[in-house]
């Protein structure tokens, strides 16, 4: 995992060897690294993904990864300065989305969620402004780099922004003035559920499924959200059965795209 002296994994360490399990915690530096290890066996476990890119990382390299436990979703919001409610914009307002492959999409299925945006078909976590059904739309989406987004609520013709949390604090921004939000439990932010990963061989260990246990109690989330800034929304209640078929739909999403 990446970050292991924040207070979620020093609570979790602690809580596991009261239930007389002794975790190594192996900090990585970069996100490229700690699938390729558990693969080969170097790692038992990892917990620094979400579901998209654990699909992407199996279908690029021809592995099964498996989700064994979720922890939270990182909400996408809708923030603007001219509506206090998303409830408020109107027929043809303009939204600016990030324009990146990963947060595009999402931002397109935050929209959808809000009934902002119809889409000529289903959503997936690869859908582009071309799937959007523009004469069905109460909005018009106009797709931009990440980082001038949030510039762009200053602007007097653009109604709101869907701003990626790494650009929310940098624009003065709290989470908290999100007019919308992604829904943990919706189906558009599932691709965004972050998971311990097993083998599959693994998925039934039943000391790594106590360790997800340990993991979702209140003690560590309540680390993890104080670390999160509030911005954290628990995604703990999904069995691993349910994140395994998630996982098995993005999958097949993503190979649909090659």
């Amino acid at each position: 995992m990446v970050g292991a002296t924040n207070p979620e994994w020093v609570k979790f360490k602690q809580d596991a060897e009261k239930a007389g399990i002794y975790v190594d915690i192996v900090d990585f530096q970069d996100y490229t690294s700690e699938n390729p290890a558990l693969d080969s066996g170097e790692l038992d476990l990892n917990e620094f993904q979400h579901l998209l890119y654990l699909a992407n990382y199996n279908v690029s390299n021809k592995k099964d990864l498996q989700p064994i436990g979720g922890t939270a979703i990182y909400p996408l919001g809708v923030y603007s300065t001219k509506v206090k409610d998303i409830k408020d914009l109107k027929q043809g307002d303009t939204v600016t989305i990030p324009n990146d492959e990963t947060n595009q999409a999402r931002a397109i299925g935050v929209l959808k969620a809000a009934g902002l945006v119809t889409l000529k078909g289903d959503w997936t976590a690869f859908s582009t402004p071309a799937d959007i059904n523009e004469a069905k739309s109460k909005v018009k989406v106009t797709p931009l780099k990440a980082e001038q987004v949030a510039t762009t609520l200053k602007d007097p013709t653009i109604a709101a922004g869907v701003i990626n949390n790494d650009y929310v604090a940098d624009a003065g921004l709290d989470p908290k003035d999100a007019i919308y939000q992604d829904d943990a439990e919706s189906e558009e932010a599932r691709p965004y559920i972050n998971v311990w990963v097993a083998r599959k061989a693994d998925v039934n260990n039943e000391t790594y499924k106590k360790l997800v246990s340990i993991y979702q109690q209140k003690d560590v989330l309540d680390a993890l959200q104080e670390n999160s800034g509030g911005t954290a929304v628990f995604a703990d209640k999904f069995s691993a059965s349910e994140l395994q078929g998630f996982l098995s739909d993005i999958e097949k999403d993503a190979k649909a795209q090659q």
